[in-house]
């Protein structure tokens, strides 16, 4: 892939980002601040955002999203290296429950 390709990926992404974060936004504010990790104003500004303000922001070259998930417990939880399928729901609750308790943190 040439950097030409991966950039506009990165757009793709971040217009994908834009739209789903308004999206979720507008349809469950309290679990769209969750999901998305971000805070009360960021949300208000997506949610003001216009079509033409998303494709502005969206084509600069520079990932909007971010990986939440930055602590070796929570991806081992999330990748269930070598465990069975019933206890895959488990580590994926425990996971959910870690990444919670990082984002009460933050608010």
């Amino acid at each position: 892939m040439n950097t030409e390709q991966i950039l506009m990926e990165i757009r793709e992404a971040n217009l994908s980002y834009l739209m789903l974060a308004q999206s979720l936004i507008r349809g469950d504010r309290d679990e769209a601040l969750f999901r998305l990790g971000i805070s009360e104003e960021t949300a208000d500004l997506i949610t003001t955002l216009s079509p033409a303000q998303m494709m502005k922001i969206a084509s600069g070259n520079t990932l909007l999203c971010r990986m939440r998930i930055d602590d070796d417990v929570v991806w081992g939880l999330l990748t269930n290296h070598g465990k069975s399928a019933s206890n895959d729901s488990v580590s994926r609750l425990h996971a959910s429950i870690l990444m919670a308790g990082r984002h009460q943190e933050a608010a």
